[in-house]
């Protein structure tokens, strides 16, 4: 087990003193480790000769490297191990019987034929704390290639997504992807808490399938516990109305009503303070039956102003609302709230601008101290340092931005 002397400290984080055998690759893992870097861990991203499949999932690209790649891998080592080849089959074993986590996502028992599975490192380091990530489970469904896309389709979260009467569409994020990568670091999180009050390590085991069915959280309980099946509204909510876009003079608002004091507050601001005490409007439940009779009401009333006119006075007035923006509309909004979703990591030519980790700390913030590494940059150091188990891994770096 790695300790606090073997470990890099540029600054104190809140996972300092934690070492990751980091054996994933695409989105998911590398995701989860990343975040876990960004909070002091260790990382140690393992590559096959080959590299992760995202350094090469470009255009985009920024100075001929991909913008995914370069999105979920700031803050790690990097070395290059062929799991065929048997020392280098030990060199793995040494960092994972060292490393506090274990985090993969082959194929289930895909890592059992090299002797890097949960429960061959166990039982080198029985304080190990493995995480597995797979598309379907370890059981029926251990077969199955676990794309974002396959378990947004098989899932039911395309028959959901796009117009009632159009195709199913799949979400312009691999969403899944991520929320499972939360979903382990959770886990992470939670099993180190029960290794610290009992001292036992444990395998994690989380897939994409589960992971978007809990996601999916009312949609998934509409046929559970209510037994119907939810269907594609386009951009409308099943349950809340208005909770979508309306046309105002010259586009598209987002404006939201989701309780009776918010849509009083809407009539007023809208010229129409009758709407809020019409029975087929006063209540959640009468909008919602009803809105087929609301919405062309609504849309008359907003026809009266622009978007950044309706903007201003619905913000006024105390409602949930805003344009509808690309990418770039959402960073400047973001600086413009003062939450600077954009800081620098490496120095010089290596700088990359990236997102902010989403957390905030008032004693140990997120560490943004080295650029996402190039294949292999750390081979020499990291073999070195698991060859000789007194010695200490340097810093990542001397430091940088925390915040």
């Amino acid at each position: 087990m790695a300790t606090p002397a073997d470990l890099p400290d540029p600054v104190s984080g809140p996972l300092d003193g934690l070492l990751v055998a980091d054996f994933s690759r695409v989105l998911a893992g590398p995701f989860a480790t990343q975040q876990l870097a960004d909070l002091g861990a260790t990382v140690v991203k393992v590559e096959s000769p080959a590299g992760d499949e995202t350094r090469s999932w470009a255009p985009p690209e920024r100075d001929g490297v991909s913008t995914y790649y370069l999105g979920i891998n700031r803050n790690k080592f990097d070395v290059v191990l062929d799991f065929g080849d048997e020392a280098d089959r030990a060199v793995a074993l040494e960092l994972a019987s060292r490393a506090d986590i274990v985090i993969e996502n082959f194929k289930p028992g895909g890592l059992a034929q090299f002797g890097l599975d949960y429960d061959s490192v166990a039982a080198v380091n029985p304080a190990v704390v493995y995480a597995s990530i797979s598309g379907f489970g370890s059981a029926g469904g251990a077969a199955l290639p676990g794309y974002d896309l396959i378990v947004q389709a098989m899932s039911g979260l395309m028959s959901l997504t796009g117009s009632p009467d159009g195709p199913a569409y799949r979400s312009g994020v691999s969403v899944f992807d991520v929320m499972t990568g939360m979903q382990a670091t959770i886990g992470i999180l939670a099993a180190l808490e029960h290794r610290h009050r009992s001292g036992e390590g444990q395998h994690i085991e989380v897939n994409l399938l589960s992971t978007a069915l809990a996601a999916m959280a009312n949609h998934s309980s509409t046929y559970v516990a209510g037994g119907a099946v939810p269907f594609r509204m386009g951009n409308a909510h099943p349950s809340l109305f208005p909770y979508e876009p309306l046309p105002a003079s010259d586009g598209e608002i987002v404006v939201v009503a989701a309780n009776d004091g918010q849509f009083a507050r809407l009539a007023d601001a809208l010229g129409r303070s009758e709407l809020a005490g019409d029975p087929r409007f006063a209540r959640t439940e009468d909008r919602n039956r009803n809105r087929e009779e609301l919405r062309p009401l609504l849309v008359e009333a907003l026809a009266a102003h622009t978007i950044a006119e309706w903007f201003d006075i619905l913000t006024e007035a105390g409602i949930a609302c805003g344009p509808i923006t690309t990418i770039d509309g959402g960073v400047a909004l973001a600086e413009r709230l003062g939450l600077e979703p954009v800081v620098q990591v490496g120095e010089g030519e290596r700088a990359v601008p990236v997102i902010r980790n989403p957390i905030r700390f008032s004693r140990t913030p997120a560490r943004y101290v080295a650029a996402p590494p190039t294949l292999g940059e750390h081979d020499a150091l990291i073999r070195d340092w698991l060859s000789a188990p007194s010695s200490v891994l340097p810093d990542l770096t001397s430091g940088g931005p925390r915040g």
